[in-house]
């Protein structure tokens, strides 16, 4: 038979486990309404004009509270002509498959170490490619045109780390003498880059 403070307890744990999965908190299904599984506009181009022309619509369980536990996200992402990037990321908590529906992009992401090998390929309307869970990947717009993809997350939270901008711009700085030692830069490279990226050195 359970004391009172384990009975407390053990209450007080039961409600924290109904309330929160996955840090997310659990609406009551009984208050649940559509709003809570959908999501407009996604069919309305975004704004590319930015550093590396491409802008990433996700829609996680941040925009679409019904997600939460389902395990599954949704991106819409566009590419400004001539070179628009995604540049190189990964997402900690997902696979990602992608669907071109306009453009032309070449795509590829690298295995793990120590093969590191690249797998690239170059994409068409109605083209379909993986990403598998964690490894470093990219897109790149090669057409004179806008592009548009429609991606598929194995995660209602998939995360996201942008190699660059991790690595360069972190808060605080990373070390240069640590950055020019691992990527074999001068040490003023380094500095320029973490200039570039933003970091914060305090």
């Amino acid at each position: 038979m359970l004391s009172i403070e384990e009975h407390e307890l053990h209450t007080r744990c039961l409600i924290k486990y109904l309330m929160f999965v996955n840090g997310k908190f659990c609406k009551d299904p009984k208050m649940a309404t559509a709003n809570d599984f959908s999501f407009s506009g996604l069919n309305i181009p975004r704004n590319t004009g930015n550093r590396v022309g491409s802008n990433v619509t996700l829609l996680n369980v941040d925009q679409i509270p019904g997600l939460n536990t389902l395990g599954i996200s949704l991106a819409r992402i566009d590419y400004a002509p001539n070179g628009g990037l995604n540049p190189p990321h990964t997402h900690p908590r997902a696979t990602e498959i992608l669907v071109v529906v306009e453009g032309t992009l070449y795509v590829g992401f690298v295995t793990s170490n120590p093969e590191n090998r690249f797998i690239s390929k170059v994409l068409y309307p109605g083209d379909v490619f993986v990403f598998p869970f964690g490894l470093i990947h990219f897109q790149l717009n090669i057409a004179k045109t806008p592009a548009v993809v429609f991606a598929g997350l194995s995660s209602q939270n998939p995360g996201t780390i942008t190699i660059a901008n991790a690595v360069f711009g972190s808060d605080p700085l990373i070390n240069p003498d640590v950055l020019a030692k691992a990527f074999h830069l001068d040490i003023k490279i380094v500095n320029y880059l973490q200039k570039l990226f933003g970091g914060n050195s305090e």
